[in-house]
């Protein structure tokens, strides 16, 4: 298998204590190359312990990991010059304005032209015409978008984006999801953590479902609401929504129910 063939993210039985909480118990999955791959899970399921440990910030207690075709173990400097992470909260410098932003960062990749790709950058994130305020300035989404931008600089063929969302009004998010979509579009994948399953249903190409440690459920949205019948109301037949296979699968209780698999692969 090619490196090209080859899926961009390889997980392989990822286990991770601290002391004696056990936050990951065995975590499997595939990233298929230029697709959106969701990591959803309730607040402590271990999602930003995966994403730690796959930005090689963490390590496994066991398990493999490959990032662009790179051990997360013993290629840690390869890994990290394939990727870029955008956590929770946007990290952009409030005193300088959106292009500076762009162009410091730029300069600290010693790359060519910063002030040319803080431009190309402005105009993909629909950024422009606020690129001279200070990003104090700046709405959330506005704010996240110039985030996600910072981190494209480089053209880093992965992106983790962890819970990108956080805090932001309903505008802000779909602003975030259209930049979203567009790094597929051109070929970047992106995994995505997030605790709103409208934006796992909204964005993926597949949701693996993550609780208590494990992955429960990985499958395509339509494979996922497989996995419940559809119900029927006033005789109209109503298939289950993503929220319905979450909470089936997780309990409203937080007991997981049995595994499933979406798919035979």
């Amino acid at each position: 298998m090619t490196t090209q063939q080859a899926p961009a993210i390889q997980v392989q039985g990822l286990e991770k204590s601290y002391k004696e909480l056990q936050v990951l118990r065995g975590v499997d999955f595939d990233v298929a190359r230029g697709s959106i791959f969701a990591l959803l899970g309730s607040n402590g399921a271990g999602k930003t312990t995966v994403v730690k440990i796959l930005s090689t910030l963490l390590k496994a207690d066991t398990g493999t990991a490959r990032v662009h075709g790179f051990d997360v173990a013993t290629q840690a400097a390869d890994v990290r010059e394939s990727i870029s992470l955008t956590g929770q909260f946007a990290a952009v410098d409030e005193i300088l304005s959106g292009r500076e932003n762009l162009v410091l960062v730029a300069r600290l990749r010693h790359l060519k032209n910063p002030g040319k790709i803080a431009d190309d950058l402005l105009a993909r994130f629909s950024l422009t015409d606020a690129g001279g305020r200070k990003a104090s300035t700046y709405s959330g989404g506005m704010r996240r978008r110039l985030d996600i931008a910072m981190s494209l600089i480089g053209d880093p063929p992965v992106i983790f984006l962890d819970e990108p969302t956080t805090g932001l009004d309903p505008q802000a998010r779909i602003e975030v999801w259209q930049a979203i979509k567009e790094l597929a579009r051109r070929g970047t994948t992106v995994l995505l953590t997030t605790q709103y399953l409208d934006e796992a249903e909204h964005l993926a190409d597949r949701i693996a479902i993550l609780h208590q440690g494990r992955i429960i459920v990985n499958g395509t949205l339509t494979e996922l609401k497989q996995l419940l019948p559809p119900a029927k109301v006033e005789y109209v037949e109503k298939q289950p929504t993503l929220e319905d296979v979450f909470l089936t699968l997780v309990g409203t209780d937080g007991a997981a129910q049995k595994p499933h698999t979406a798919t035979n692969n």
